[in-house]
C-alpha cells in the first residue's frame, strides 16, 4: 500500500520528504538548458546504454560523468574510472552542473558537498526503476542530489527497508530531491515513466543524480 504526496500546489516550493531529504520545486529550471546541453556533450563521448544485470537488462539507459561511473553488469553493480565502452575515463563533470548539485546540498542543509561523480539516466516512455537503495558509493555522509529534467515521473520515497510503504511523489521538469543523513539509504525508485512529449527533452526524460564516490570503492575495468 502506497500513500500519495500531493504536490500540485504552485506555492509548496520546497517539501521535506523525511529527516535528511528535501524536494527543491523548480530549482533547476534556470539552468534546465544549459544542463541538458551538457548531457549532449556528455553522452556524444560516454553514449546511452541499458546495462546489464544479474537479473537481466535495465529499461532505463545509462550515462556517466565525473571521477568515476555507476555500471552494472552479470557481475554485479559498481562505480569505475573507466567507462567499459570506451576504455576511457568519463567526460569530466560540467561546472554548472557541479555548482547547481552544490547549490542544491548548501539549500538542504549539506554544507561543503563535493560530488565527484555523476549518473544520467534516460527514460524512454514504460521505463522505469524499481525500489532500490544508493549504497555503492562507500560514503554515506555526503548526500544524494537527483535533479529530474524532461517528462513527468512519480518517485517512490521509501523507508529503510523495501517492505517499507511509499509516498508516491510527482516530479517535473526542474525539480531536484537532496537526500542525506537520515534518509541517505532510504529506498526509491520510479514508476514507469508515461508517453508524452516535453519541449525540452521530446520523448523522455533525464535524471542526474550526483553522488560523492570512495576510491576504495571503485574498479578500473577494461
Amino acid at each position: 500500500m502506497t500513500n500519495d504526496l500531493f504536490a500540485d500546489d504552485a506555492a509548496m516550493r520546497n517539501t521535506v520528504l523525511s529527516d535528511g531529504a528535501l524536494l527543491l520545486r523548480g530549482f533547476a529550471l534556470d539552468a534546465a538548458r544549459n544542463l541538458l546541453g551538457c548531457v549532449d556533450d556528455i553522452t556524444r563521448a560516454a553514449p546511452f546504454r541499458q546495462m546489464l544485470t544479474p537479473s537481466g537488462v535495465m529499461s532505463v539507459a545509462m550515462s556517466n560523468c565525473g571521477q568515476f561511473g555507476w555500471i552494472s553488469d552479470q557481475n554485479g553493480y559498481r562505480y569505475s574510472a573507466l567507462d567499459p565502452l570506451s576504455g576511457q575515463p568519463w567526460p569530466a563533470l560540467p561546472i554548472a552542473l557541479l555548482d547547481l548539485a552544490k547549490n542544491a546540498a548548501a539549500k538542504a542543509g549539506f554544507k561543503d558537498f563535493s560530488p565527484n561523480a555523476c549518473l544520467i539516466n534516460r527514460y524512454a516512455p514504460s521505463a522505469k526503476m524499481g525500489l532500490h537503495q544508493d549504497k555503492n558509493e562507500g560514503n554515506f555522509s555526503a548526500p544524494i542530489v537527483s535533479i529530474s529534467l524532461g517528462l513527468p515521473a512519480i518517485f517512490l520515497w521509501g523507508g529503510l527497508q523495501r517492505s517499507d510503504p511509499a509516498m508516491r511523489v510527482p516530479l517535473v521538469h526542474s525539480d531536484v530531491i537532496v537526500f542525506g543523513g537520515a534518509s541517505r539509504l532510504r529506498y526509491h525508485g520510479v514508476l514507469t515513466v508515461k508517453d508524452g512529449i516535453h519541449p525540452a527533452t521530446a520523448a523522455c526524460r533525464i535524471n542526474l543524480t550526483l553522488r560523492q564516490v570512495r576510491v576504495a570503492n571503485t574498479q578500473r575495468v577494461c
